[in-house]
């Protein structure tokens, strides 16, 4: 375990720094659900809960904002009421959830008080995030909260989040939240040190990858699931990858076991975990909140479709769409793919699911006509640039300008805006 006079040596810049060691930086810490429970004994771990809420001390004495995303609450709930495995009804989870919430905030209070730390319970749902005007309360929320020196501790509100506004685990929470705040690092930990080549627990050759500079060339296994107790697997993580590094956030996969490993791997300790390198040119603004809109459905595009889209920047247009999946309304959020599967933006449409079936593969012309037979008032684009937000990008789009809300905690008291300028 780190002391605060082993840290000491975090304060030196050396040429592997990840951004100027006298900026205040936002951390993001996710603990999983196997990171807090002991499965065996079905009770909770808090020789290692002490052990993260230390690290997080660490981190706010050396001059930091650290936010806190927890899991546990559903699992917290079943030991409190000695079940031995979790249910899978909705209702009986939300339950749970309402029961071990509250125990799981007196845990963290405990370990945070006793180390002169102050926190905060923050309980989100899909929903919160995906209407603009309650994303910026909610990033007003946590700049007032950071600019207190508070720590905020992040659940999702399972007990009233509805199956289809649900962030689904705490992977993709923990990655919209690094989005929402502009967070400089994500850490993920978890039951496993780092991303494999291959399962390690079926294959004895597969490889730690530790560095992950393009997501578009990973190639990985993500077959490890989830635990009973958890939501996450290896796949959650790479989506939250995709998100966080999209709008510029450095993400990490490491050993929740070993949180020291969270200042060494600052300091620029290297084959610890696995660190996910932000994109040149981060998502600002609109765009960064089209990251936290639902996904309802997701689109196929040509090569050629690709190009102009992701290359180019242009507005996706039907003759381009291959494939159509899912079940959208106009200005729903869907997912655009590359003929070979990989996801490399998120699009507001201007159409629905059946509309697009419709008018799929055809010319522009063709596509008013067929759309102005059916009564319908055509628009040429089935998604304008400006509604499109690339997870991939390597150059400075047009147009993604600050837009509303851009500055709106920039005045806060003693700190100029703690994330003033990072909306």
């Amino acid at each position: 375990m780190l002391s605060l006079a082993q840290t000491k040596a975090f304060e030196a810049p050396t040429p592997s720094s990840h951004a100027d060691r006298s900026k205040k930086q936002i951390i993001v810490l996710k603990v999983g659900t196997s990171s807090l429970l002991k499965s065996e004994q079905q009770t909770l771990n808090l020789g290692n809960l002490a052990r993260i809420c230390e690290t997080v001390k660490i981190l706010h004495t050396l001059g930091h904002h650290v936010i806190v995303v927890t899991s546990g609450a559903v699992g917290v709930g079943c030991q409190r009421l000695g079940l031995t495995s979790k249910p899978t009804q909705v209702a009986k989870k939300q339950a749970l959830a309402a029961v071990g919430q509250v125990h799981l905030m007196k845990y963290y209070e405990d370990f945070m008080s006793a180390l002169g730390l102050t926190c905060a319970q923050v309980l989100l749902t899909l929903d919160n995030v995906a209407n603009r005007g309650q994303y910026i309360n909610a990033c007003n929320t946590f700049s007032e909260l950071l600019s207190y020196g508070v720590i905020p501790v992040v659940n999702e509100n399972d007990t009233v989040a509805v199956q289809t506004l649900r962030f689904g685990d705490n992977d993709s929470l923990s990655a919209q939240v690094a989005a929402l705040v502009r967070a400089d690092w994500l850490f993920l930990m978890t039951d496993v040190d780092s991303l494999y080549t291959s399962n390690p627990k079926m294959d004895p050759d597969a490889q730690p990858i530790y560095e992950v500079p393009d997501m578009t060339t990973l190639q990985a296994d993500t077959s490890t699931l989830g635990t009973e107790w958890g939501t996450g697997g290896m796949a959650t993580k790479l989506t939250a990858a995709r998100i966080a590094t999209a709008a510029g956030c450095t993400m990490v996969i490491c050993s929740s076991s070993v949180p020291e490993n969270i200042i060494r791997i600052m300091q620029g300790e290297p084959n610890i975990g696995t660190k996910f390198f932000p994109v040149r040119n981060a998502l600002r603004g609109r765009k960064r909140w089209i990251l936290s809109v639902p996904v309802r459905g997701s689109m196929v595009l040509d090569d050629d479709m690709v190009a102009a889209v992701r290359d180019k920047h242009k507005s996706l247009y039907a003759y381009g769409i291959a494939k159509v999946t899912g079940d959208f309304q106009t200005q729903d959020c869907v997912s655009l793919y590359t003929t070979g599967g990989v996801e490399f933006a998120r699009a507001l449409v201007n159409y629905t699911t059946e509309e697009v079936l419709s008018i799929r593969g055809r010319r522009t012309q063709e596509v008013r006509q067929i759309l102005q037979a059916q009564g319908y008032a055509s628009v040429d684009e089935v998604a304008n640039r400006d509604n499109v937000a690339l997870l991939a990008s390597s150059t400075v789009e047009e147009g993604d300008s600050p837009s509303e809300g851009e500055a709106v905690a920039a005045t806060l008291n003693g700190l100029g805006g703690v994330l003033g300028g990072r909306m």
